[in-house]
């Protein structure tokens, strides 16, 4: 099965990256909230907003991007794309982690971020969780499609 050639996939693709996209909103929202303030740790805060974008994401997936998926308990749903997103968790703790580090270093070196008074260490964080967040969509994406929704025909 291929995006590219299948325009239903295509579709539903397009749909799983806008819900996506809400649940960026949602996970950046809240890990900021959490992080920055409520000042509670920075990969603490990133596994609890994503656990609530993994909620949105689940409802909003179930709803629009695979309505016609209803050959499974919605239990039996819920709980495959959340060991799904569990795996995801996994990808994306340490790749934050890797990532922050290095770049609240690098941002911290940059003056020009003193002189418009961008805190080094918020850069880092939201551009480390942007780039984890997008490299697990693509893990989600095809493990969601090929276990949570596979009732579905391609």
């Amino acid at each position: 099965m291929s995006i590219l050639r299948n325009p239903k996939e295509r579709t539903r693709f397009i749909r799983f990256a806008i819900v996506g996209t809400v649940g960026a909103v949602v996970d950046f929202g809240f890990f900021n909230l959490f992080a920055h303030g409520l000042h509670l740790n920075a990969v603490l805060s990133s596994v609890f907003s994503f656990s609530l974008a993994v909620l949105n994401n689940f409802t909003w997936n179930r709803l629009w991007t695979y309505p016609d998926s209803r050959s499974k308990s919605l239990a039996s749903q819920l709980i495959l794309f959340a060991a799904i997103n569990v795996g995801g968790l996994a990808i994306r703790t340490p790749l934050f982690v890797f990532l922050e580090g290095r770049l609240a270093r690098f941002f911290g070196q940059l003056e020009v971020l003193r002189a418009i008074q961008v805190k080094p260490i918020w850069l880092a964080h939201n551009l480390s969780l942007g780039i984890a967040i997008l490299v697990v969509m693509f893990w989600n994406f095809y493990m969601n499609r090929y276990l949570t929704y596979n009732d579905v025909p391609a």
